[in-house]
């Protein structure tokens, strides 16, 4: 993995930060954390050991000067943080707390790197199997166009691809060559 890219997935204890997604998840489930507790948590495992300062939070969660009442802001969004982690201020086992200054990540955080989506999902499987077992021919054949779309991708104006012979169909139409 390239150190000087940040992954999109984030583990930590029984945590996991999607980044993409913008989720907390706890032993798999989602904690239903806000928007900015989640970008407060993705600064803080972004520089493990590292002081984040309150001011590069408010810039992250409010940049272009944004006029609002910051430090009760933050410090709420903390608390949500907090809470989601069970990660009481006065024994943290993962965020620091440095009066008046900002935070410190203190666990260590395993960064995933998510595997590339392979072009056949179990939709697109499910065509080509259809594929095979009608002799590679689909003329005459009715086929949905979501798996297809997800085959082909959403092209648009001409865009799309034949693969082995399937056209494009559209809301279920007949393919043809």
């Amino acid at each position: 993995m390239n150190p000087n890219l940040f992954p999109d997935l984030v583990r930590f204890g029984v945590f996991e930060l999607d980044l993409r997604a913008r989720e907390l998840r706890k032993n798999g489930l989602s904690t239903g954390l806000p928007e900015q507790s989640i970008k407060i948590l993705a600064l803080l495992v972004e520089k493990p050991g590292e002081v984040v300062l309150r001011e590069e939070i408010r810039k992250k969660l409010w940049p272009n000067d944004t006029v609002v009442e910051f430090d009760h802001s933050i410090n709420a969004a903390m608390k949500r943080l907090r809470q989601a982690l069970s990660d009481p201020a006065e024994d943290p086992q993962y965020i620091e707390t440095l009066a008046r200054r900002g935070y410190r990540w203190k666990a260590s955080v395993e960064r995933v790197e998510k595997q590339p989506q392979t072009v056949f999902s179990t939709e697109v499987e499910g065509i080509a199997r259809i594929h095979r077992t009608s002799g590679g021919n689909l003329i005459g054949k009715k086929v949905t166009h979501y798996p297809m779309l997800e085959c082909l991708g959403g092209g648009g104006m001409g865009g799309g691809r034949w693969l082995g012979g399937v056209g494009r169909a559209r809301g279920g139409e007949t393919v043809e060559r």
